[in-house]
C-alpha cells in the first residue's frame, strides 16, 4: 500500500511540477540571475524570414553565447503549420497566451525583449538587420543600461 500511495505522490507531483510553463520559469529565472527575457515569435516551418532569423541570428555563437553568459534567456514562441511539427497542446496554449499578451498583430518574425518582470524593453518586427554580433551587442548594451 505504501509503495502504491507513493508512486502515486510522485506521479501527481512530477505532473504539477512540469505544468510550471517556460514563461514563468523564464522569469523566475531571469529575475534569479539578473537576466533579461527575449521573446520570439516565429513560424518555423512555413515563415521564410522566422527561418532567416534563427538560422543567421539565433543559431549563431553569437547569439548562444548570451545565454551562456547569463544575459539572456531564450524563449521561442512557434507557431508550425506543418501537422508533423505539431507542438503539445500545453505548448500550443502557453504560445497562444504570449501572442495574446505580446503579439496582438500577430506578426511574425516578431523579437521582444523584456526585463524579469515581463516588461518590454524593445521589440523587433520582421527580420533583425545586420549580424548575430550586432543584434548581441545591442542585447548586451541594453542590460548593462538597466538598473540591478
Amino acid at each position: 500500500m505504501k509503495t502504491i500511495f507513493s508512486t502515486l505522490f510522485l506521479v501527481v507531483f512530477s505532473v504539477v511540477f512540469n505544468a510550471q510553463n517556460r514563461w514563468e520559469n523564464a522569469k523566475r529565472i531571469a529575475a534569479e540571475k539578473n537576466e533579461l527575457i527575449l521573446l520570439n515569435f516565429s513560424g518555423s516551418d512555413w515563415c521564410v524570414p522566422c527561418i532567416k532569423l534563427h538560422k543567421n541570428i539565433i543559431e549563431t555563437e553569437d547569439f548562444k553565447k548570451l545565454e551562456t553568459d547569463n544575459v539572456i534567456v531564450y524563449l521561442n514562441a512557434d507557431f508550425p503549420r506543418n501537422k508533423k511539427n505539431q507542438l503539445s497542446a500545453e505548448l500550443k496554449k502557453e504560445n497562444v497566451s504570449l501572442a495574446d499578451q505580446y503579439n496582438q498583430k500577430g506578426i511574425f518574425p516578431y523579437t521582444i525583449l523584456l526585463n524579469s518582470e515581463g516588461k518590454i524593453l524593445k521589440s523587433w518586427e520582421g527580420i533583425i538587420s545586420g549580424d548575430a554580433l550586432a543584434f548581441s551587442k545591442e542585447i548586451r548594451e541594453i542590460k548593462d543600461n538597466q538598473k540591478p
